[in-house]
């Protein structure tokens, strides 16, 4: 089988997850080729399309895999082959790509959401079920109406709905710190490299994202510092680390060292952040966005926040960094079939199905 990925340049590669997603279906026997989208907009992505028919025609996939929405619209204006669509999370929850993620909903042959969240936003059903500010919501309140949402989603007769699937992305299984802590970085080993970058008597929470990412709202993420500082007595002892310009060894040694990960984000789909975290131990806080709260429910040492008030997030960061070890987030992702292997076989399914229509 072969399929054509088709995702958004990021300066010669697609992004981290996707390439990882990409590498795993080689891994069980896909033939992959490349399709990567360097114009910018809705105008730009449409004068890909002349390039992207003469790749097909040149390749003859079986299937053409479109990564966000406006992939998927570029993806669906050739009709020769089928295309399957993955949305991630900005694709739905921007109200003005919304409405082109929605052309590809309803033209590809299948949908892949990566949350529950995301696959009622997208059909209208997220605001209804909620009903109230879902910052007034307790996190199980909000997993119920997420749950709920997304099953009258499933049970709705339009065609669209019996074109999809909630398939969260996968992530590589880290190795155990102590495999991973003598690669080199540099002239340093991994474990001499966090000894520098980590002071010993400095508390280090890990911020998901980077400091000029609007999204990730890094000035909730210092508000929060700020207010831990002022009333607990770390005061002097915390710094925020900016997840930023790292390798995935450097990160990964991140999360095994620093003493916790904290997410603000004003959106997100499924942040593949927090199940890599999760993977490495790291107590975990987060605002309730995308489907962490489900993803990291019942972990001891992972703490969502229903309120984007610094005072409230502050409690739940020094819960966090005072957690004793590291949490059983790895065997959440592994209960929870998250692998990249493991969401490989998933997506090799669809395509079979697909392909058998």
């Amino acid at each position: 089988m072969k399929i054509l990925i088709v995702a958004s340049d990021k300066g010669g590669h697609f992004a981290p997850f996707i390439e990882e997603q990409t590498a795993a279906l080689q891994e069980i026997g896909v033939h992959v080729v490349r399709y990567a989208v360097t114009g910018k907009g809705i105008l730009g992505y449409l004068r890909e399309l002349p390039a992207l028919k003469q790749m097909i025609r040149a390749e003859q996939p079986d299937i053409v895999h479109a990564h966000f929405g406006l992939c998927g619209v570029l993806a669906n204006l050739q009709r020769i082959v089928p295309v399957v669509t993955t949305y991630h999370g900005s694709d739905i929850n921007v109200p003005k790509i919304l409405r082109f993620s929605k052309i590809a909903m309803r033209l590809s042959a299948w949908n892949i959401f990566v949350s529950a969240r995301s696959a009622s936003l997208a059909m209208g059903y997220g605001q209804w079920a909620m009903g109230e500010d879902v910052n007034r919501q307790s996190p199980i309140a909000v997993r119920e109406c997420n749950e709920r949402a997304f099953e009258l989603y499933r049970r709705d007769k339009n065609r669209l709905q019996k074109r999809s699937t909630l398939l969260p992305c996968g992530i590589n299984i880290p190795k155990p710190w102590s495999e991973l802590q003598n690669q080199q970085v540099g002239q340093l080993t991994l474990n001499q490299w966090v000894q520098e970058k980590l002071s010993a008597d400095v508390k280090h929470v890990l911020f998901a994202g980077a400091f000029d990412n609007a999204v990730k709202d890094p000035e909730l993420a210092k508000a929060t510092c700020t207010s831990l500082l002022a009333s607990s007595p770390l005061a002097s002892r915390l710094i925020l680390v900016e997840l930023k310009g790292y390798n995935r060894d450097q990160v990964t040694a991140l999360m095994y060292n620093c003493d916790a990960l904290l997410m603000t984000s004003k959106t997100e789909g499924s942040p593949q952040v927090i199940k890599e975290a999760m993977a490495c131990g790291c107590p975990i806080v987060s605002v309730d966005v995308g489907d962490v709260a489900e993803r990291t429910s019942g972990i001891e040492g992972c703490y969502i926040v229903p309120s984007r008030e610094p005072a409230a997030i502050a409690e739940a960061l020094h819960k966090a960094i005072d957690y004793a070890g590291r949490t059983n987030g790895l065997e959440r992702i592994i209960d929870m079939k998250l692998s990249n292997e493991l969401v490989a076989q998933e997506l090799l399914k669809i395509y079979q199905s697909v392909l058998n229509k």
